[in-house]
Formats: structure tokens, sequence, C-alpha cells
């Protein structure tokens, strides 16, 4: 099977992480995992212990990766050999969303634009170009409520802009929701 690059989004809880997991072991003899969480409080390790545990009981080679902010740098550096690049599963881009604009905030509104859309656009470039397997997981969260805080309605908006931009570029685009997967882009609708 060729490479594909897959999107995979959906609420909290949908399924989304095991699903991308299923897939990536579908098309690949082994993959990559890379991570893009970091554990700052005791409920977040365990989380991502959760996580690490369903990887190491699945019959299935997985290594892991840990990068919270350098990840079109890190798809682009594995993507330079094309006849050994990985099959990569991303979890998740809303996390490692997060992490940059919690990096660049401080700097002002500006300088978080700025930033927002050039590692956004170097993301989408990375994940077009990158000659392997790629899935993508994010989060749905623009159908629920306006949150309170400025910086909790940049990350929505940021995170709806992401998803849409990742979502052209990726091969698939799976909506996951009670554990259901459907792809979505062979089905959309054009004007």
């Amino acid at each position: 099977m060729n490479p594909l690059s897959s999107l995979v989004t959906g609420g909290a809880r949908s399924g989304k992480s095991s699903f991308a997991e299923k897939l990536c072991m579908k098309r690949s003899s082994s993959g990559l995992y890379i991570a893009t969480a970091q554990a700052y409080d005791d409920e977040m390790k365990e989380r991502l212990r959760i996580h690490q545990d369903r990887r190491s009981d699945a019959d299935y080679r997985w290594e892991t990766v840990e990068e919270p902010v350098a990840l079109p740098e890190l798809l682009e550096t594995l993507g330079q050999s094309a006849s050994d690049a990985p099959a990569v599963v991303v979890d998740c881009l809303t996390l490692w969303l997060t992490n940059v604009l919690l990096q660049v905030e401080p700097e002002g509104a500006a300088a978080m634009e700025e930033r927002l859309q050039l590692d956004i656009g170097r993301l989408a470039r990375a994940v077009q170009t990158y000659p392997g397997t790629v899935i993508l997981v994010t989060n749905e969260v623009g159908s629920g409520i306006v949150p309170e805080y400025p910086l909790g309605r940049i990350f929505r908006d940021w995170a709806g802009m992401m998803n849409q931009r990742l979502a052209r570029v990726c091969h698939e685009v799976f909506l996951v929701t009670a554990g259901i997967p459907m792809e979505i882009k062979s089905r959309e609708y054009r004007i």
C-alpha cells in the first residue's frame, strides 16, 4: 500500500488514539509513536501511563518519541530518508498546539499569530512530503461552548484552523464518535 496521511479527529475519549494505533498496525509492521503531551501533574501522568500500557500490550513493535514542540522539525528529519521512513502516529496535535501557544503567549498576540501560522504551515508541508505513513490525532474542539478566557478562545480558533489546514493535505480524514470511526473526506460535498 502506498504511504497515506490520515487525520483522526473527534471529541475527548471518543476512541481516536486507539483507532489511530490500530490503523498504523494495519498499514505497517512497526510504528513510531510521537507523543506531544507533557506530564505536569499526577492525573496527566496516569493518562500517559494508560496510553503506554495499551501500546505495550499490543503484539506490535512501537517506538515512542516525546516531542512537545518541535514536531514539524522531527517529521522533516524522519522524512529525509524515503527508503526507511517509519510509519508514524502523532498523538496529539491539539496538545502540540497548546505547547506552542503557551511557549509564545508571553510575547503577545502578534508574535503568537506569526508563530502559529509558521509552525502550522511547516507541519502541513512536513505531512505532505513525508514519504511514509503518517497518522495525526487531533481533537474537534469547536463544537462546545465559547471559552470564557481570551487564551481559550485563541486556542479554540487556532485548533479549528489547524485541523482544517491538515485535513486539506491529508489523504484521509476520520471522525471518531463513540468509538466508531468514519472516513469523511471521501464524502466531502464540493461546491
